[in-house]
């Protein structure tokens, strides 16, 4: 039977979403060790997002195939009785036997967090960027209205060999200042190698007057990713949802 997790993790101390070989220190890693045990034989899932080591997600998506007698209620029981306090999984449910999480994903909303202010909010730190400077935000949005649509986003991936297509739609970027606080939203029908994160510092970059709104097509059109801002730090992004 295929199952859908509805999963929320603060990615601090894990080495992103991935299983790798040389740590278990992973979310899909902590995930299956527990489906194993339960289950009594290696279990593989597949996640919607392969989220960056430091990043977070209050709506990542997996699926998973599993032999097993158990409920959907009793499965999620399970899971988070034996997972790390800053793993939940928050939903179980049945799937189609063709549903996979990722390739079946329409769109996948991330936001990243920047604090602008003086101060930083200590119960909020670990999902901030702590910039602690004021951003022409009307900069940013001018610039965000020249990244939307379909373009190939090479500039603004840090996977030099990749061989794949670039090409994304980002359906919009939404900028809210709150004073405090300035969150970057981006809805997109999927997002390359640390793309967020470059988006989100080359939109910072704007911000700062380092950079002209009207920059951005040229970067674009580059496909170099030298020409894109600055990688912006993993704690200030979060996978928000995975639409289908």
């Amino acid at each position: 039977m295929n199952y859908r997790m509805d999963i929320q993790y603060d990615g601090t101390r894990y080495g992103g979403w991935q299983k790798q070989k040389d740590t278990d220190n992973t979310i899909q890693g902590k995930i299956e060790e527990v489906l194993g045990r339960m289950c009594g034989t290696p279990v593989s899932i597949q996640g919607a997002g392969r989220t960056d080591a430091g990043v977070h997600a209050r709506g990542q998506v997996a699926n998973v195939f599993l032999d097993t007698d158990k409920t959907c209620e009793e499965i999620c029981r399970y899971l988070n009785q034996y997972l790390p306090e800053d793993i939940e999984i928050t939903r179980v449910t049945k799937a189609e036997e063709r549903f996979h999480s990722r390739l079946n994903a329409k769109e996948k909303v991330y936001q990243y967090r920047v604090v602008t202010g003086v101060h930083k909010n200590v119960f909020e730190r670990k999902y901030q960027c702590p910039l602690h400077e004021d951003l022409d935000v009307k900069a940013m949005k001018q610039a965000a209205g020249y990244l939307e649509g379909t373009h190939d986003f090479k500039s603004f991936c840090s996977n030099k060999k990749m061989k794949k297509s670039s090409v994304r739609t980002i359906f919009c970027i939404e900028i809210e200042d709150l004073g405090q606080e300035v969150k970057l939203t981006f809805t997109g029908n999927g997002f390359l190698y640390n793309m967020v994160r470059i988006l989100a510092g080359t939109l910072i970059e704007v911000g700062r007057g380092e950079r002209k709104p009207e920059e951005m097509p040229g970067i674009l059109e580059g496909c170099d990713r030298s020409l894109a801002g600055f990688t912006a730090p993993a704690r200030g992004l979060t996978l928000l949802e995975v639409r289908y």
